[in-house]
């Protein structure tokens, strides 16, 4: 049975877009030290990024951006870059399983929530993984953009510096304008 493992990465940041990726993994191409993005070093991460892309059966990464996670709510948003990230493989899955307690709504193919899958199935710790390295880079792109508020460091998450760096130099584009830090900045 061919299953699509599904995970995102980024719901929690002030900024930037929320990444979801899905893989279908080749039960006759193993991949070794496949974990939970979190539980794994950075270095580690993204050898498995490229290992993962050479050796799955399908792969695919989606997102939905700051923009639509103002529009929909986050959650919500989370869901689209599901969705989009299933749909976007090359090789139809027989049934989907999502990190988490609930299933994304409008995909078309069998679904199954399950609490703490990235650390107990092999593809949605995949998943895991290509969505946090791409969350991660995508964070790194913004830092060269703007410098001063340590984005390479912190991820967008909601930590002190970032808090200073709000502070110091306001709210850029790319903040989620629907979180309350950024709303209190914004003084609205």
């Amino acid at each position: 049975m061919k299953i699509a493992g599904v995970d995102e990465a980024g719901r929690g940041p002030l900024v930037g877009s929320v990444v979801a990726a899905a893989v279908i993994l080749d039960p006759d191409n193993p991949i070794v030290g496949l974990n939970d993005s979190k539980k794994l070093t950075e270095k580690k991460r993204e050898k498995l990024f490229i290992e993962i892309q050479e050796k799955a059966l399908a792969w695919s990464i989606a997102e939905a951006t700051h923009a639509e996670i103002d529009e929909l709510n986050i959650l919500q948003a989370t869901f689209l870059a599901m969705r989009r990230a299933v749909e976007s493989l090359n090789v139809q899955p027989e049934k989907v399983i999502v990190d988490g307690n609930q299933i994304p709504k409008g995909i078309s193919i069998a679904c199954e929530a399950i609490v703490g899958g990235d650390a107990s199935h092999a593809e949605i710790s995949a998943a895991s993984i290509l969505a946090k390295v791409t969350r991660d880079r995508q964070m790194q792109a913004l830092d060269l953009i703007y410098p001063d508020f340590g984005f390479a460091k912190h991820k967008g998450y909601p930590t002190k510096a970032h808090f200073d760096a709000i502070a110091a130099h306001g709210v850029i584009y790319e903040h989620r304008r629907s979180y309350a830090p950024v709303k209190k900045a914004l003084g609205l």
